[in-house]
């Protein structure tokens, strides 16, 4: 089916006026450096008055300069009824001190905004309640005192996946989309980007009803599953978190928070590779790269992640942890310094999930958003819409 012509790009797009004050005045500009920074001719000061009285309106393209030159706001965000009451990092990640928070990057502030303009689309795509049957954040609360390995068994019981299910899923991209999928079917929504930042590999926004898992699709498919475990490891915990590679912050934290950190990487290791069962095949069993390697495989997941539960079991010493975790971290960066660019069409649907995009579609075809809605929702262009399209009737949604 293709999608209908979208309006030109010299006609106006109906947008909230409100809502383009407040992103003016949130991102400190006048409007003056808002006329400055559009470079464009007939623009004027009574222009901008205009939109946002709502007397007129911006055209398509001089809305995505707005929303993604400008304001480094998500363009969806413009759609939107009123002026969204955004919560600041440090109100989303209360585990994360201070001075983390300060200097985080802007693209990473850009990132937040897009999960939440994402879980908002979820309350407006789904009418304000979750499909799911399940929904584990609802259904499980822990205190922050809990043993990971009590934690990682009550959740593993709850989702009903047996270490065998797992080790049969043969590749680590196929364990990403079958733990994405299970979480989904669960309440919990996980979208992805390329984050532009080697620091950060996730991070969670808490929310009764939707909750939003968001991860760097620019890391490894094993380093992803371990990310959406520690982030759905918060959540459980009933907050937002940030999974960032940098663990020494972990000594400026408090109380719970402290301890909320730390037991959300000791859950998704536990809950990944199970003491109890690694344990029965460690029996009589050398500890060398190449039983690391199998062991990985076997569970789907980081040679780094054996390496630590074999390491805090105390079966290797600190010279061979060290030396195996810098080996890995120099292997991994030249083979992400080789990788090129894959299709747009396929990366989108990584990024986004097929129950999104399916629901997406599916309220177009219900005539119920327009086609300009629907590439908002998608984050595409308008001219996008058929190749998006295609990759859902195609089932070409990647992990």
């Amino acid at each position: 089916m293709k999608m209908k012509a979208h309006q030109q790009a010299t006609e106006g797009i109906p947008v909230n006026g409100d809502v383009l004050r407040w992103a003016r005045e949130t991102a400190g500009l006048s409007i003056d450096d808002v006329i400055e920074k559009l470079h464009r001719k007939g623009v004027t000061y009574k222009t901008v008055l205009a939109w946002e009285a709502e007397i007129e309106s911006p055209t398509y393209t001089q809305l995505e300069r707005l929303a993604y030159e400008i304001y480094k706001r998500p363009l969806a965000m413009f759609f939107f009824p009123e002026p969204p009451e955004e919560a600041t990092p440090k109100q989303s990640f209360r585990t994360l001190p201070d001075y983390e928070i300060e200097i985080m990057p802007s693209a990473m502030r850009m990132l937040l905004r897009k999960a939440r303009v994402f879980q908002l689309n979820l309350y407006e795509l789904f009418e304000n309640v979750n499909p799911a049957a399940k929904r584990i954040v609802q259904d499980l609360s822990f205190n922050p005192n809990v043993s990971a390995v009590e934690m990682a068994k009550t959740v593993r019981e709850y989702f009903s996946v047996t270490i065998e299910q797992q080790s049969s899923l043969k590749s680590t991209d196929k364990a990403l989309k079958f733990w994405r999928e299970k979480l989904e079917t669960h309440g919990v929504f996980v979208f992805k980007d390329a984050f532009h930042t080697d620091q950060f590999s996730g991070f969670c926004l808490y929310d009764d009803n939707f909750p939003v898992i968001y991860v760097n699709n620019s890391k490894s498919f094993t380093r992803q599953i371990f990310t959406i475990f520690h982030e759905l490891a918060h959540l459980l915990f009933k907050t937002g978190g940030i999974d960032t590679r940098i663990d020494d912050y972990i000594d400026y934290l408090e109380g719970d928070n402290k301890q909320i950190e730390i037991i959300c990487n000791k859950f998704a290791g536990e809950f990944l590779v199970p003491t109890e069962d690694l344990n029965l095949r460690l029996k009589s069993t050398f500890i060398d790269d190449s039983t690391i390697e199998e062991l990985a495989r076997f569970y789907q997941v980081s040679r780094e992640v054996i390496l630590r539960k074999v390491f805090d079991k105390g079966l290797v010493n600190q010279k061979y942890y060290d030396e195996k975790v810098s080996a890995w971290v120099r292997e991994s960066t030249s083979k992400s310094s080789k990788s090129g660019g894959g299709n747009y069409y396929s990366t989108q649907g990584a990024y986004l999930g097929g129950k999104y995009i399916e629901k997406a579609f599916s309220s177009y075809y219900q005539q119920r958003i327009t086609s300009e809605r629907l590439a908002d929702y998608l984050g595409v262009k308008v001219k996008n819409l058929n190749g998006m399209e295609s990759l859902l009737y195609s089932k070409g949604n990647a992990a």
